[in-house]
C-alpha cells in the first residue's frame, strides 16, 4: 500500500504528467482519445478520488475503472495504459 507522501508527491506533481510518441501510441490501445486529450484526461484520473494509486519499485500504477497506467515515478513519463477485469 503507497502511504499519504508517496500520494502527495505525485499530485503536488500532477502537472509533470507527460508521455512519449511510443508511449500516445500504447496508451490510445486503452484510451481512445486524441494525444491533445490523453495527458488531461490521465492528469484528471490521477486526481479524482476514487482513483487507487500504488507504488512498486520505480512506477506508480494508477488503478481507475476497468484500466491500469503506468507512470515512471522519477520522470512523470506515462508509460502505458492496459485494460483489467473488474475490480
Amino acid at each position: 500500500m503507497l502511504d499519504e507522501k508517496c500520494i502527495n508527491l505525485l499530485l503536488s506533481d500532477v502537472d509533470k504528467i507527460h508521455t512519449t510518441e511510443l508511449g500516445y501510441q500504447r496508451i490510445r490501445k486503452v484510451i481512445k482519445l486524441s494525444d491533445a486529450q490523453l495527458i488531461n484526461y490521465i492528469k484528471d484520473i490521477v486526481k479524482n478520488s476514487e482513483t487507487i494509486i500504488t507504488k512498486r519499485g520505480k512506477n506508480y500504477y494508477i488503478y481507475f475503472e476497468n484500466m491500469r497506467i503506468t507512470i515512471n515515478s522519477y520522470n512523470y513519463c506515462v508509460i502505458t495504459a492496459h485494460s483489467i477485469g473488474t475490480k
